[in-house]
């Protein structure tokens, strides 16, 4: 079972950790990245440590051309369109990438949204699960020859602590009989978690490893749909928006446990795991309060991980990949 593998490692780095600490004296140069919604928040912060350490880095945006000023400094990257939300979009993006490259060494799955009002996109599909997982899931299937000709990739996933919220409602995962944003929210980083377990068990015999990861409580344009007054209920900003919460990092300290599942090698030769503060979580107790840390059981579950996998081929009649 992959949770007996939940257990940290010992790793150097910590929660105060920044990206820069992570990244120092690495060189990528030859390596290739894609970043989803790496022009803001965690994203950028990604994308700049990589191309600053010689990555070529492609960063698939749903704004292209607010992307393309964000990244306008950053040397070695390039930005396509793609909305992650939009099926057709995605394979677009994707197919752009397979023309572009021949090989790639890390897809960093960071783009998200949180809590949003209820929306449908796609054939239905509620639009957290669509956007969060889904979109993500369909990238990475169709990426994923790029992936095996890499010969040693990694896939890394932004998660969320908020996968404690609830496993997957596999009666109802698309809130077809009352919506709630943060159950919704919840569900899509728990899909997260049990995407990254399966597809490393799919991927590793061709080199394919998987992460999920909590990066830590950053206030970033991932709080956009939230009202001032839903944060300052929360504890975490004040009336001017300055952030007061207890345990919040910076964006730089966000990104580094992205940035350390990219490239420890305390990680070589494994996956399928959950990651926080730069290094293996451990499992966490069901009752255990959502910032005490950990990932829970149904999370990092093969069973539940091979089960979600078959209903996203399901859904988004992605490419499937040969075990």
């Amino acid at each position: 079972m992959t949770t007996t593998e939940q257990q940290p490692l010992g790793s150097p780095f910590s929660a105060a950790s920044t990206a820069e600490d992570v990244m120092a004296g690495l060189d990528l140069s030859g390596t290739t990245a894609v970043v989803t919604g790496g022009y803001s928040g965690l994203g950028l912060e990604t994308t700049r440590n990589l191309a600053a350490a010689g990555a070529r880095v492609v960063v698939p945006a749903r704004r292209p051309d607010i992307a393309r000023s964000a990244l306008a400094d950053v040397a070695g990257c390039e930005v396509v369109p793609m909305d992650l939300a939009d099926p057709g979009s995605v394979r677009t993006a994707a197919a752009r990438i397979n023309d572009s490259l021949d090989r790639l060494d890390l897809l960093m799955a960071v783009a998200g949204v949180m809590a949003t009002p209820e929306r449908r996109v796609g054939p239905g599909w509620e639009g957290q699960f669509a956007a969060n997982h889904l979109g993500h899931f369909t990238l990475a299937c169709e990426l994923y020859p790029l992936l095996a000709a890499a010969d040693g990739a990694r896939v890394v996933v932004n998660s969320s602590a908020g996968h404690t919220l609830t496993d997957i409602r596999w009666h109802d995962p698309h809130f077809r009989t009352g919506y709630d944003k943060w159950l919704a929210y919840g569900q899509a980083k728990t899909a997260n978690a049990l995407f990254a377990v399966h597809l490393d068990a799919l991927g590793r015999n061709d080199g394919v490893r998987a992460f999920a990861l909590h990066p830590g409580k950053i206030i970033t344009g991932l709080q956009r749909e939230m009202t001032l007054q839903e944060q300052i209920d929360r504890g975490w900003v004040d009336e001017h928006c300055t952030v007061i919460g207890a345990d919040f990092k910076t964006p730089s300290q966000g990104a580094a446990t992205g940035l350390w599942a990219a490239t420890s090698p305390l990680l070589d030769g494994r996956g399928g795991l959950y990651l926080e503060d730069c290094d293996v979580a451990r499992v966490s107790a069901p009752d255990r309060p959502m910032d005490d840390g950990g990932v829970r059981a149904y999370a990092v579950d093969p069973g539940a991980g091979a089960r979600l996998w078959d209903l996203s081929v399901a859904a988004t009649g992605a490419t499937p990949i040969a075990r």
